[in-house]
């Protein structure tokens, strides 16, 4: 059976009232650490731009790459990510990939992936980076994330109709998928994000109703009604943004990743290492249009391995 990101501690359909307490407790074990922040920034923006890419070009359920980057952001906040090695960012990628679409019984193709790349890496280097990514992330792969909580917050709005509350958790869905690409989201525990994102969806929606929903929420024993409006704010301009946008893009909806990446607000004290990264990466674009594709066999001997022992062959 499939994992199903609603459900994260549990295998049944139907959301099971009686775990909420456990989830809410064990939110902040699935969350990264906020020092990736400073030392990796520049790592996730390449990531992210792969996994979108993937997305893309494969056609993913969205629920596969949204998993990857949960998967990819807990990995590289507890690792020392080593330097010159433009390919470590795919590895990674494909290694969170894979683990995120065995997670929702998904066959992912490593051959489209790596079609028109100038890096191969057989399967027992990729393998490798699995049980590295999962050794990481302490084998919890049933990630706790906003999905879980949805259910639970659009209960307390008490809405009757059906129709009304899909609409609701649909928006809010989208603008979870949208977030998950905003660094200044990371800080916020997943249940805050979710709460959040559902209203920033009743703003949107059903604006004379924003009052007691947000009232509903905030008196939640399990909400820190300043973390809630903190967050909040980063999600309103996000969707503000994201709106904006829209109007230039004509009668096309669909964004590349590129564009979804244009987004990535940082701040300012980021942004000449943002600068320096994308320089750097246009570099490593045209040396590898001159090279020929590289098997990457594996990349050290033994069972027990870590990151820095990485070799390019």
């Amino acid at each position: 059976m499939e994992f199903d990101l609603e459900n994260p501690l549990t295998s049944f359909k139907e959301h099971q009232s009686d775990t909420m307490p456990a989830l809410f407790a064990s939110e902040s074990d699935h969350m990264p650490s906020l020092s990736f922040f400073r030392s990796h920034i520049s790592f996730r923006r390449q990531a992210i731009s792969l996994i979108l890419q993937a997305q893309y070009s494969c056609n993913f359920d969205p629920f596969i790459p949204y998993l990857a980057v949960n998967y990819m952001d807990r990995f590289i906040s507890t690792q020392e990510m080593p330097q010159g090695k433009p390919w470590i960012v795919r590895l990674v990628v494909i290694a969170c990939l894979s683990l995120s679409s065995k997670m929702k019984n998904t066959h992912f193709s490593l051959s489209d992936f790596q079609r028109e790349e100038g890096f191969i890496f057989d399967a027992q280097t990729i393998q490798r980076m699995e049980i590295l990514v999962l050794t990481a992330l302490k084998w919890r792969m049933r990630s706790i994330t906003p999905f879980s909580f949805l259910h639970f917050f659009v209960s307390l709005f008490e809405l009757k109709d059906p129709p009304l509350m899909r609409a609701l958790k649909d928006r809010a869905t989208d603008i979870i998928f949208k977030a998950h690409h905003e660094i200044k989201l990371v800080e916020f525990k997943p249940s805050i994000i979710a709460a959040s994102a559902l209203l920033s969806a009743c703003h949107e929606l059903f604006p004379l109703q924003f009052t007691s929903f947000n009232n509903a929420i905030s008196s939640c024993e399990y909400v820190n009604k300043e973390r809630l409006l903190s967050c909040f704010g980063v999600m309103e301009e996000m969707v503000v943004m994201d709106g904006n946008e829209s109007m230039f893009d004509g009668a096309s909806s669909a964004k590349t990743p590129v564009s979804v990446l244009d987004r990535d607000r940082h701040c300012s004290n980021l942004e000449s290492e943002t600068t320096t990264t994308t320089n750097n990466t246009v570099g490593v674009t045209a040396e590898k249009r001159d090279v020929k594709r590289r098997k990457m066999n594996g990349f050290c001997s033994g069972n027990t391995f870590q990151l820095s022992q990485i070799q390019h062959c």
